[in-house]
This record gives structure tokens, C-alpha cells and sequence, in this order.
């Protein structure tokens, strides 16, 4: 009995499970390369074709398949919201900030917001601090130079 089929068995499973984990569109030519060598594996025990036919309807698939991936890819930009609009200004802290608390309150623009600080540095109430970034909810911040 020839091992190769299973051998390319595996490598499908373990190319699907990889792009299953990336979900970029990186191994997906390489399951239906081995798909492809695990088929003519049963016709031939030629290791050489096997691996030409692997590495063949890998290359072919990439090349057709590349200009519907860069068009999928481009299609699903990140649409940046109305909230981007805080990142840069100055904001006064509500609440003391206290990442290891899990606490604290920023107001930016006429709205509150949970926020953590950048460095890990406790910020006390009253305190003017610069909104670097928005994580989720939650506004990262650091003191005002």
C-alpha cells in the first residue's frame, strides 16, 4: 500500500487548518495543489509528478485567483467613524485612571469615555491627557506634555 496519498491527506488538513487560523488567503492553493497530487497519487506512485502537479495547479490557481483576491481584499477597507475624530486632542480625566483597577473616565468633545493610559501610569482627576488611540470602547491615553 502507497503512503503518499495520506502524506498528501495531511498536508491538505494541515493547509486548511493554517488558513483557517491566518483567514488571508495564504494556503488555500496549496489545499487544492495537494488535493490535486493526493488524486494523481492514486494513478502514479511517481513522487516527481506528485510534487509537479502539487506545485503546477498551486501556481496556476494563485495566478488566476490574484486579481479576485486583490479586489476582495481592497473591497474591505476599514472605514474609519466619527469617533476617530478624538485622536490627538486633549481631554480632562473624570475619573482617576487606573489600568490595574480597570478604572477610569476621560470627557473629549462633549463625550465620556472609558480610557486607559498608553504607559500604564496612574492619572489622577483633573488631569488634561492626549487621546492616542480608540481601542474598542475605550479612549488610550497619556499625560499632556
Amino acid at each position: 500500500m502507497d503512503i503518499m496519498p495520506f502524506i498528501w491527506i495531511a498536508v491538505i488538513v494541515v493547509m486548511a487548518i493554517i488558513e483557517g487560523v491566518t483567514a488571508q488567503l495564504v494556503s488555500v492553493w496549496f489545499v487544492a495543489g495537494a488535493l490535486a497530487a493526493a488524486i494523481v497519487s492514486f494513478f502514479t506512485p511517481s513522487f516527481p509528478i506528485q510534487l509537479f502537479v502539487f506545485v503546477g495547479v498551486s501556481v496556476v490557481l494563485l495566478a488566476a485567483t490574484r486579481p479576485f483576491v486583490r479586489k476582495l481584499k481592497a473591497s474591505t477597507k476599514v472605514v474609519p467613524t466619527n469617533a476617530d475624530r478624538f485622536i490627538g486632542k486633549t481631554a480632562v480625566v473624570l475619573e482617576d485612571i487606573e489600568d490595574v483597577k480597570g478604572s477610569g473616565q476621560v470627557k473629549v468633545g462633549g463625550s465620556v469615555w472609558s480610557a486607559k493610559t498608553a504607559a500604564g501610569v496612574k492619572i489622577p482627576k483633573g488631569s488634561e491627557v492626549t487621546v492616542k488611540e480608540i481601542v474598542g470602547v475605550k479612549l488610550i491615553v497619556e499625560p499632556k506634555a
